[in-house]
């Protein structure tokens, strides 16, 4: 996301809170390795001279269940690996913290001895980029990004600067095939955040899994199946800015569509699915980003595709440590001998308990399509507006797939953001 959403956020919410330049809470001395104490932590692992302290910014809280646990959990985990000191500062957003800019953040804890700052969210690429700009002594590791992208649309020459992105278009191809496997009136909803290039090609691999599974292991025709995106406006819920993501799951269930897979960092999905399932419904969701989400509601989880943040941070920290860091473009994939490796594969999916017997049979049997080299993001494939996106037998390149423009054909729902 760009600046000027920052801007128009910050304009709507300055003045509610008041403010320092941390929100309200500074960051504090580092606690020991596993204290989830919220706010500013820091968690070290040893002290000495020679110790590495590096700093995370996180878009949401630190235990959220999704995408900034994801992040706090692997590095705590990196730290704990390499004898490094964590600091971290969670809400890092504009509704959590009015008038306070990530870069100002990533300065104070610079100055807590931070040697590498690590940006967790796309929400942060300007953000990331100005700081690594001014800060050429200081390693920045941009989560989601393409600065560092040589063959990418945004490239910046900055020996400081690295991105990490996991191929969660994998991931959302499997979940998408554990719906289509379990739906029964054919109609699966996606509960989407923002609209940009990222959200828009993991929606689309999620319908691509869906689609085909329901092809060729239903045997039914992919005209039969529904796939729906309706987005709330940010990564989580901001009241009175974004579309209340419960409310959007109330009317996936209410209407029809009987599983709901969520793009958001947080659990609305899975807990309105329990909600209808305690109804009596026979409704499911598939969660997003974090590997244990699936306890919130077990009965109605399908499983989650999730990041591993440990194999990319510590490929990249370790680089500071011993002196070898590049800076670099790293979009890891899973790790097709075992997607649940914890030391190894930067995207995995945790089958849930809602998903059947024959559900999990031929999801497995995706996984290792996937593994033997099915290809998905090949053509024949058009845009939602009828555009050819991809020739018949072409194989999409990864920055076809990064930058994809608008939602795939057979897709219902917004390609780009209203103006």
């Amino acid at each position: 996301m760009k600046r000027s959403w920052w801007i128009l956020i910050a304009v709507l919410l300055i003045g509610a809170l008041a403010l320092t330049a941390c929100g309200g809470q500074q960051p504090t001395k580092a606690a020991p390795a596993g204290g989830n104490q919220g706010g500013n932590q820091g968690v070290s692992q040893q002290t000495g001279a020679k110790q590495l302290t590096f700093g995370i910014l996180l878009v949401g809280p630190y235990n959220d269940h999704g995408w900034s646990q994801a992040h706090y959990d692997a590095a705590k985990t990196v730290a704990k690996k390499l004898n490094a000191k964590m600091l971290y500062v969670d809400k890092v957003n504009p509704a959590d913290r009015p008038g306070t800019t990530a870069e100002q953040l990533a300065e104070d804890l610079v100055s807590k001895g931070a040697k590498v700052i690590i940006f967790n969210s796309d929400d942060m690429k300007d953000s990331a980029l100005t700081f690594a700009q001014a800060h050429p002594d200081i390693f920045v590791i941009h989560a989601s990004g393409d600065n560092a992208w040589k063959e990418g649309k945004d490239y910046k020459n900055l020996p400081n600067l690295s991105n990490v992105m996991g191929k969660m278009i994998y991931g959302k191809m499997i979940a998408g095939c554990a719906a289509a496997m379990t739906t029964q009136t054919g109609k699966l909803g996606y509960l989407g955040p923002l609209i940009n290039d990222e959200t828009r090609r993991l929606a689309s691999s999620a319908y691509l899994g869906a689609k085909y599974c329901w092809e060729h292991y239903r045997n039914k025709d992919p005209k039969d199946l529904k796939f729906k995106v309706t987005w709330i406006g940010f990564w989580f819920n901001i009241p009175g800015v974004t579309s209340d993501p419960t409310q959007v799951a109330d009317e996936f269930f209410n209407n029809g569509y009987d599983v709901v897979l969520s793009g958001i960092d947080t659990t609305e999905a899975l807990v309105e699915a329990k909600k209808f399932h305690d109804q009596g419904k026979k409704v499911y969701a598939v969660p997003y980003d974090y590997r244990e989400a699936c306890e919130e509601a077990p009965e109605v989880c399908l499983g989650v595709p999730y990041f591993n943040w440990v194999p990319g941070y510590t490929k990249l920290l370790k680089s500071v440590q011993d002196g070898t860091w590049k800076s670099t473009f790293l979009w890891l994939g899973p790790d097709w001998n075992n997607i649940n490796d914890p030391n190894t594969s930067s995207i995995g999916f945790e089958p849930g308990d809602a998903l059947s017997d024959d559900a999990s049979d031929a999801v497995t049997k995706f996984e290792t399509e996937l593994a033997n080299g099915l290809q998905l993001w090949k053509g024949p494939l058009k845009l939602q507006d009828g555009t050819l996106y991809l020739k018949d037998g072409q194989v999409a390149t990864d920055q076809q797939i990064w930058y994809l423009p608008q939602l795939l054909e057979g897709m219902e729902g917004q390609s780009v953001p209203q103006k």
